[in-house]
């Protein structure tokens, strides 16, 4: 059991770099990486270099672990966080670059030289994601932010002769620079308004009233910024293109990790930052989640290339995460990090199967190609259709408990249209996904495609495995990750106490 006494900050000294010692030991290797591979011929195979960045991730996986033993508490001058929200992100960005870097070790081989750099940005795109989440001063959020996604940027444009592939990349990157434009103006604004870019001092602002206008302003910026990094309609016009362009690994990834860190960058800024102006950010996170509900899955049953589909499906599960949001207690907190975790598990494992299906070129990713794939590869059908019908929420996986809980902490908190509305598009989002298991299980062989695979070795084997029993760890023993994620929702009571006992205001009486 973990103990709700790790969200205590106390006054035993903890070294500086034990706050940040998986960003730490993750760059580390990303350096080493780097060094090792400028010395090796182009010939040489770089599965090392692979499986070295395996055992740095591992070591950051354990390091995180350990920082549930530490007392709670800041360093580098009140910068960083590290306590129990900023441990369960840790932990969900460390797995989900664990697996990845699992399913891609063979991914690349045979097609490219210098595949070290892959692993090194993975790497260094993990270190900037866990920097987000344990961030308590904006401007470190920014910085971190800006690692991250320059990393996925050129991650996105990996597979240099196709075409999609670069296309893909460029779009990103134009749209991903004009949103961080608006996040960082909302920070300036922020700074305008309280004069501090300190998520603590920020609440002890928004407490005494100083410039709501200016205030709410900001938040509307940087909502964008981080709706963007999210794929929430209508900031999600890039995500089909980028999905269908990017490497199938790398969207597994893409598609979750860098969500995970923005959402938790969202929850700090909502619930500690702006704890008191819930009636103002309140209407926005309800219209947005309801927009991405339902674009995203009206858009998904028009697609027939699978990438597309599933992007489609990630804008709706964004919205899904976003209801969890309007709970407005730590309920509503923990249940927004546990479906982190559940979707996180659920959609790498996807982009996985479908790697391993299209192969490299990824020539074949329409729904006919899957035509009675269940003959030909019945194991990745297996696989695929877990995490398939965890996407659906079908009892016993990690997709069912994961909505039960958002849903139901609507609903507790008086949210029920919203939760009715999310049921419903959950029942439209049934036939897309549903279709293509009837692709794979009930249409003949002959009907479809037979693709060109990559041949099923074990490190890709074991990533998957690790998936599906994450998928149904998650949706039928669920309670170890469900603690974690409400020891880490009882650390944003701790932040209400200090901005109340600064500024005492009835709105923080909760």
């Amino acid at each position: 059991m973990i103990p709700m006494t790790t969200i205590t900050t106390s006054a035993i000294p903890v070294s500086p770099a034990l706050r940040i010692l998986p960003e730490i030991l993750l760059t580390v290797t990303g350096v080493l990486v780097m060094l090792i591979e400028s010395v090796l011929a182009p010939n040489t195979s770089r599965k090392p270099l692979g499986v070295m960045a395996i055992l740095g991730t591992l070591a950051a996986l354990a390091a995180s672990l350990y920082q549930l033993q530490l007392p709670a508490g800041t360093a580098f001058f009140g910068t960083v966080q590290s306590d129990a929200f900023s441990v369960f992100f840790h932990l969900v960005i460390g797995g989900i670059v664990l697996v990845t870097l699992l399913v891609s070790l063979d991914y690349f081989e045979g097609h490219t030289s210098y595949v070290g750099e892959y692993y090194a940005l993975i790497l260094f795109g993990a270190v900037g994601m866990m920097l987000m989440t344990s961030s308590v001063e904006l401007l470190m959020v920014f910085i971190s932010l800006e690692i991250s996604s320059i990393s996925t940027y050129i991650l996105a444009g990996y597979r240099k002769r196709s075409a999609t592939s670069p296309e893909a990349s460029i779009k990103y990157f134009l749209l991903g620079s004009f949103a961080t434009a608006f996040f960082l103006y909302g920070i300036a604004l922020c700074f305008g308004a309280t004069g501090s870019t300190n998520i603590y001092d920020i609440a002890k602002g928004v407490a005494s009233g100083a410039s709501p206008l200016l205030l709410t302003v900001a938040f509307g910026m940087m909502l964008i910024g981080i709706g963007f990094k999210v794929s929430l309609a209508p900031f999600h016009v890039w995500t089909p293109d980028v999905y269908e362009g990017a490497p199938a690994p790398v969207v597994g990834l893409m598609s979750t990790a860098p969500k995970a860190a923005a959402f938790a960058v969202l929850l700090r800024i909502a619930y500690g930052a702006y704890g008191t102006m819930t009636h103002v950010w309140m209407p926005l996170i309800w219209m947005l989640a309801v927009l991405s509900m339902t674009i995203g899955n009206l858009g998904a049953l028009t697609q027939h290339n699978v990438k597309r589909m599933l992007a489609y499906s990630s804008i709706a599960h964004a919205g899904y995460l976003l209801v969890a949001f309007t709970a407005l207690a730590p309920m509503g907190i923990a249940a927004a990090s546990f479906y982190t975790a559940a979707y996180a598990a659920m959609n790498v494992g996807a982009f996985a199967i479908i790697s391993y299906l299209s192969g490299y070129d990824e020539a074949r990713t329409n729904l006919g190609d899957y035509a009675g794939i269940a003959r030909r590869h019945p194991m990745a059908a297996a696989a695929l259709a877990v995490f398939l019908i965890s996407l659906i929420g079908i009892p016993f996986t990690a997709g069912f408990f994961g909505k039960f809980y958002v849903f139901t902490a609507a609903i507790n908190s008086g949210n029920a249209w919203l939760a009715i509305l999310g049921l419903l598009n959950s029942g439209v989002a049934a036939f897309y996904y549903l279709r293509l298991l009837g692709q794979m299980y009930m249409l003949p062989q002959e009907a479809g495609l037979a693709p060109d695979t990559i041949r099923a070795r074990p490190s890709f084997v074991l990533g998957v495995a690790i998936l599906v029993i994450a998928v149904f760890a998650l949706g039928i023993f669920p309670n170890s990750a469900l603690r974690l994620a409400r020891a880490g929702a009882a650390t944003f009571n701790v932040q209400h106490r200090i901005a109340a006992a600064a500024f005492p205001v009835a709105r923080f009486e909760r």
